[in-house]
Parts: C-alpha cells; structure tokens; sequence
C-alpha cells in the first residue's frame, strides 16, 4: 500500500513549529506497519533554513507562492495532483482543508481528517458541502466527538459508516518521572486559551507560595500580556519534545481554554507525563484526560482556588498524577493499529469488487407488492427474477420502492417517503457493496441517489428491466417511454419484453430482450391432468390492476374483439373475467379458474408489436392450458403449432376454439408440450443468468435463439 499525506498550505512540518497536523501525521507514522510507504507533501518557503521533523517522508512542493495571483490553496492541489499522478497511490490523506476535496482528482480515494470544527472551515460550513464531503471520501476522521458531532448539524441521520473519531496520540512513558514544583501552561498567549486569566490567576500563586514555580510556553504577537514574577519563566515558542520534557518535570498543568477546542492536545500530553490537569469544559478537551479537574466557572477566581488545591493537597495531587500517568486512554500504539486497520479496509474493499467470480452480491429493486397483500405474486416478473438469481447461486437482497414509499411518507406529503427510499438505497449499498443494481419499474428514485451510488461504487453494474409496451402504436407509449428512460444515463444495461430491434430506442444504450420467465414454484399447476374440466375457454383482463377492480366508464380496448368473439361462437362456454363488471381475478382464484377450464386465451391490448405479449402467458402456457396467441406477436419463432396455438383472425381462432375443444387427446398433448417448452427455454434460472451474463460480461449456461 502507498499513501500520500497532503498537510494544509503553509502547515509547517518542522521540529520547531509544528501544527497540530503536522504532530498528527508525525506521531502515527512513527509506529506504522505502512511507515515506509507513506509521502508527506507539504510547502516550507525556505526548505534549507527549517529542521524537519522527518526527511526521510517529506516531499516539499517547490512553487514560489508570494507572486502567484489567484487561489493559492487550488494551485497547491493542482500541483500535488501533477506530483503523484504517476506513483500511483492507493489513498491521499488531507488533514484539516475540506476544500481541497473540490481540486484533487476524482478517482483518488481519500481520507479527511478533521482536527478543527467542520462548521469553521472553509469546504463544510454548510449542509451540501458536508453531504458532498461523505459521497467523495471513503473515510473521515475526527480528533473528538465534538467536532464529528458539529460535522452531523443539520443532518436527519447522527452518524454514518465512513466516519469515526481517532484521537490524537501520545506514547506512553515506561516510568513515572522526576518531578519539580513547578505549573506549566502551554499554548498561545490569548484570550482564547484562556491565557489572561491564568496569568491574573498564576501571579496570586506564586506570591502566596513562593516554593513553587511556572513555566510558560508558547506566544502571541497580536495580543500582549505582561504578566511577570521572579517564578514565571516565559519560554516561547519551543520544540515539541522539549515540551514533554518540560511536561515530565511539571507538577500542575492548566489549560482553561475559553473557546470551543476541537481536542485540546496539551490536557492530554500533561496527563500521560504525570500532570494534574486543570482544564477547562469547552468543545472536545474533557475528551483528552480523564482524570483531570474541571473548572465549575471561568474565571481567574476559579483557576487560582484550583491551583491552591492541588499544591496543598499533596495527596490528592500526587493520586492524580499518578491516575493520569497510568491511565493514558490515547495511546499511540494503539490508535496507530487503528488507523492502519482504516487504510487496509479501504483497499480491500476498492479492490474486492473487482475479483472475478461466478456468484454475486445483488439488489433488487422493484415493486414486489406488499402493499397489495401479494395478490399480484404469480405474475411477478420480479419475483421470478429474484428467485432466478437466487437459485443460481447469488446473494440477493430486494427493495420494494413503493411498498417503502407509501409506508414512510407523511399523512400529507408523499416527499418523506421519497426521501426515505432514496436514503435507503445508497445506505444498503454502502452496507451491502453489491456488484450489481436490478431496477425493474422504478420511479421513485431521483438522478443524484444514481449519482452518488456511481460515486461511490466505481465497480458496480445498473440493469433495468422493463415489461410495459415501448412500442409507439401501443397502449401508453408516452408515458411509458418516458418512464422506460428516466435512469437510463446511469444504466449498463436495459431488458424490454419486446425485441428492441423493432423499438426506436436510443441505439448508444445496450437492450436485450427479456422474455417473461416462468418459476417452478409459482407454475406449477398441469391442468392438462384435469379430467373433467367445465369451462370451454379462459380469459382475464384488467384495467384497474392497482386496486384490483374495474375502473368505472372505463373500456378496454380488447373488449370489442372478445364481444364479437362471444357472439360468433354461443356453442362455447366462456369463462371471461375484467369484462362486463365481472371482476378481475388474481392469485389462488386465478389459478382455480385455468384449471377448470380446457383452453385459455391470452390477448393483450397490442398484438402486432414482435414479442410482446402479456405477463399472462407465462401464467396460461407455463401451467399446462392450452393456449391461443396471436401469430403477430412472432412468438412462433420460440413455439411451433405442436406447443402454443397461433391465430391470424376473430374467425381463424372461433374455427381453431370449436376443435380443441373436441379433441382432448390433441389439446392436452399441445398443452403439455407448451410448459414443458416454455420451462425449457423461459424459466427464470435461465433468464436471471441470461441478466447476469449481459450485466457483468459473462458466458450463460445456455445459449438460446432468443438471446441473440
């Protein structure tokens, strides 16, 4: 694994003056199992004037800033983009610059780790820009809780699969060190870290016990305070190991920070050197040491009795000391291990879907009828498929877009729904990283869920199927074309029940035919075997499929032809359902009607369109009923007359109605053959591998005629 470590513009990567990214990078690398394959770029103006914290890493990026116009954080990233391009490395960790996500190159996968509030800087001050920062990254790290509690304002969901906070870390001491009477306080000498009021607070000190002494490190020339006694010692700024040094010595710490800080490094450093620590209660600093002393109020008032406390409690402060020695809860060692479990887990998974395998990991997503009870199961095309790819020996998980839909949106606003699908499917994707998306139907989901999923799934294959007419002289080919292409940007691959070669589809996409797949569970019927059946001829339509009833003063188009039909033959009893208020009939009714019928009739609303032809047919020639299609569905490239019975006209199929129904031995023989055939060729194992096969570049188990 190579990394690549981007520090902010201007971070100083040196012994003298490190920032607190710089001692974050600094301090995990020392005990890396990757520490030999890890670049830090950064920019130092006088490279030959710093001591670097660590040669052997750092790569400076030699620009002259001071006369480039413009923004000189972009052209940073832009030539750190150029500098690695071709070391190709398998993670870029950015440090505290969320805005340099905007300018570093897409493919890159990428690690932000926030040492400050997300809400102050630039690139996630606001909602989008944070919701961005999570589909663009693979991890985000937090020092604290706090600042990942402030990076989830605005957000429904608190917390999310990408995000996790590694504090920052200190390695432990093998021994309690020697220590002197002397209070420490580290860090600028400001309002905001509470400077002023320790200064007021440390000067009453060390009047009142004058066997004590203090050590200040740190400066600040935007403010001045002149807070002097013959025990104040004012250092500036020094090293950072010196610090520990002085650390190591120092009895009392204080850290009364006044802002909101992100962790507050320096409570945390005193108490693994054996410090009691006074700190303040704002942002993440309770976060560093557990056993220090917090201030009840902020005041010099408060520091002073605190202080006082500790040096005339010698008991107490030293079991302090001595807690907050042992008990160092960010131990670099051990954080270092979880960083590094971060970093493999990010390669193992931008390379695991892209290992070649038979057996894959699929969602389905697709109406499966829940909110109907299931009355529709048996002419499920996404059923069928489902139970296909399961069968052949993959991992499926369905989604039923609109049973979830209905079932969260709010009494009046159906966007609650909308919104929860859409959050569903990109977190089930996340979770479950499937190598292939299954749409079939789909409406529900909007171009940005397809965008993020692309995203953040380079690997993954989108497929839809669709069953409804495309052609133009069909029912609905406005609306269902427009349905038909809402996603098709996004898709691999598109299935259509007619042949897309008589469809004027957009010929840059990829169509396949699909066929309406027959299941061994669900047709299972062999009304063949019926002796005594007491209907002539079945038929069912509907145009109130949703709610499973006629729509009033609405005809069908088919009506007419069955009307005539009916008149031309009075000698056969019809079994005719969807047609004059006679309602339509579905499942377990279904099923009892085809099988006391001899023959059944399977005519959609368009006849003349190659292949398309209604689910139904599945439900009539797959459960062993003889059954008439019309030849100008050309299904009769796939069934000869001794499998389906084709008709051309009202009087070719009255005349071929009036023989089967005489001839039992013909009709049951063809009936027969009919499911057998059709379960040869059409049944969903074989179609759902025949999906797989086109989705992810694969051989199929069979090759059919129609496949091609």
């Amino acid at each position: 694994m190579k990394i690549a470590i981007l520090l902010p513009f201007k971070d100083t990567y040196t012994k003298d003056k490190a920032g607190s990214a710089s001692i974050w990078v600094k301090d995990f690398i020392k005990k890396s199992k990757f520490r030999d394959r890890i670049s830090v770029y950064g920019y130092i103006k006088d490279l030959f004037k710093v001591n670097l914290i660590n040669k052997k890493h750092y790569i400076n990026i030699n620009y002259n800033f001071d006369y480039f116009i413009g923004s000189k954080n972009k052209k940073y990233v832009q030539i750190f983009n150029k500098l690695i391009k071709k070391k190709k490395f398998d993670i870029v960790e950015l440090h505290n610059r969320p805005n340099y996500i905007n300018y570093l190159d897409k493919d890159l996968k990428k690690i932000l780790i926030f040492h400050n509030n997300p809400l102050k800087l630039s690139g996630s001050v606001k909602l989008e820009e944070r919701k961005k920062i999570l589909e663009n990254c693979e991890k985000i790290l937090f020092v604290s809780n706090w600042v990942k509690e402030r990076f989830f304002e605005g957000f429904k969901i608190k917390n999310n699969e990408k995000c996790e906070v590694v504090y920052p870390s200190i390695n432990k001491l093998k021994k309690f060190p020697k220590k002197e009477n002397l209070i420490i306080f580290v860090g600028k000498l400001n309002k905001s870290k509470g400077y002023n009021l320790f200064g007021t607070a440390i000067i009453k000190i060390l009047n009142e016990f004058n066997n004590w002494k203090c050590i200040v490190i740190g400066d600040e020339p935007r403010e001045s305070y002149n807070f002097k006694h013959k025990n104040l010692k004012l250092l500036g700024w020094i090293n950072h190991d010196k610090t520990l040094k002085f650390y190591e010595k120092s009895k009392i710490a204080v850290s009364p920070s006044t802002w909101d800080e992100p962790f507050g490094r320096t409570s945390m450093e005193a108490g693994s050197r054996g410090c009691a620590t006074i700190i303040s209660n704002r942002g993440g600093i309770t976060e560093t040491n557990l056993n220090s002393i917090i201030l009840e109020k902020l005041n010099e008032t408060e520091i002073y009795k605190k202080i006082k406390f500790l040096i005339r409690n010698n008991e107490k402060r030293k079991k302090i000391q001595i807690e907050s020695f042992n008990n160092v809860v960010h131990d670099l060692e051990i954080n270092t291990k979880k960083i590094d479990l971060i970093r493999s887990e990010i390669t193992q998974i931008s390379n695991f879907n892209i290992i070649k395998k038979r057996n894959f990991k699929i969602i389905h997503v697709s109406n499966f009828g829940q909110r109907q009870a299931n009355r529709l199961y048996n002419i499920s095309i996404a059923k069928k498929i489902s139970n296909g790819l399961v069968r052949n020996g993959h991992d499926v998980i369905n989604i039923s877009d609109r049973d979830v839909v209905r079932l969260n949106r709010g009494l009046k606003n159906i966007s609650k729904g909308l919104d929860y699908i859409n959050n569903l499917l990109i977190e089930t994707i996340d979770n479950y990283k499937p190598d292939g998306l299954i749409i079939g139907h789909v409406n529900n989901l909007n171009h940005k869920t397809f965008e993020i999923i692309k995203k953040r799934n380079k690997h993954i294959k989108i497929a839809q199927w669709f069953e409804d007419n495309l052609s133009e002289n069909g029912p609905d080919p406005y609306t269902n074309k427009k349905n038909f292409s809402k996603y098709i940007d996004y898709l691999d691959h598109n299935f259509v029940t007619s042949n897309p070669k008589n469809l004027n589809l957009d010929k840059k996409f990829n169509y396949s035919y699909l066929p309406i797949p027959v299941d061994e569970n669900i047709e299972y019927l062999k009304c063949y075997q019926n002796k005594n059946p007491i209907k002539d001829i079945f038929f069912t339509m509907s145009h109130g499929v949703n709610k499973g009833v006629l729509r009033k003063n609405k005809i069908d188009v088919r009506e007419p032809f069955v009307k005539k039909l009916i008149e031309n033959n009075p000698n056969i009893i019809f079994d005719i359902y969807g047609y004059k208020n006679k309602q339509p009939i579905w499942s377990q009714d279904f099923y009892e009607a085809i099988y006391k019928s001899k023959m059944a009739l399977n005519l959609s609303r368009i006849n003349n369109v190659k292949y398309y032809t209604s689910n139904r047919i599945a439900s009539l020639v797959g459960n062993g009923i003889l059954t008439f299609v019309d030849e100008n569905t050309k299904l009769n490239d796939f069934f000869t007359s001794n499998e389906v019975v084709f008709y051309n006209s009202l009087k070719d199929l009255s005349e071929k109605i009036n023989f089967f129904k005489e001839n039992k031995f013909k009709r049951n023989l063809i009936a027969k053959n009919g499911k057998d055939k059709y379960f040869r060729i059409f049944n969903n194992k074989i179609i759902s591998d025949y999906i797989c096969s086109r989705l992810f570049d694969k051989k199929p188990i069979k090759n059919l005629s129609w496949m091609k």
